[in-house]
């Protein structure tokens, strides 16, 4: 199985890229919508993991020229910035899944293996059945982590800036971010 990851951030790019190729799953990756699809062009990838925001430009826009691309491929949403109306849309436009941000490569393995042994449903089924449920939850002190982490990327890792932007004292904010959250438990499966 191949993929390509599409985000602004490229420190999380690598990260899961390396934890993907670990459970077997090759992925190239993307910073931006023109090299997304470049790179979707050059490998035909079978799924594509693609961020709602991207710098100033939206995610939403390369469903339809990626699902163009390859007609099977299985798009899936991420965002830190999730939202029914934008659930609404980007399953409208034709992605598969849409994710709350971070999302682990133990939830993405799962949901690209589940959506493998699946039969495949017709358009009128997908529309019926588009759940914008997570298939895990993801512990709150996790979202805690990684809406910081995104806060000090916007501040260039200035701590007291990052503090004022979360609206928290610059004390709060180092205990937090000496508390490193642990991994996450999977759920039991039935």
């Amino acid at each position: 199985m191949n993929g390509l990851l599409v985000d602004d951030d490229t420190l999380y790019l690598e990260a899961l890229q390396r934890a993907l190729r670990r459970r077997g799953i090759e992925c190239e990756t993307a910073p931006d919508a023109a090299a997304a699809l470049a790179v979707a062009a050059r490998t035909r990838p079978d799924f594509a993991l693609v961020d709602l925001k991207l710098g100033e430009t939206s995610g939403l826009g390369l469903i339809e020229p990626l699902r163009a691309i390859r007609a099977d491929m299985r798009i899936l949403l991420v965002t830190g910035y999730a939202s029914i109306a934008t659930a609404v849309e980007a399953i409208k436009r034709g992605a598969d899944d849409y994710l709350p941000k971070p999302v682990s490569a133990d939830t993405l393995q799962r949901i690209l293996l589940d959506a493998a042994l699946a039969p495949a449903p017709d358009a009128g089924e997908r529309e019926e059945d588009a759940s914008l449920e997570s298939p895990t939850m993801i512990p709150l002190h996790r979202l805690e982590w990684e809406h910081i982490q995104q806060a000090l990327n916007e501040t260039g890792g200035n701590i007291s800036a990052t503090a004022r932007l979360l609206g928290m004292h610059r004390r709060s904010l180092q205990r937090k971010l000496a508390k490193r959250p642990g991994p996450e438990r999977r759920p039991p499966f039935d």
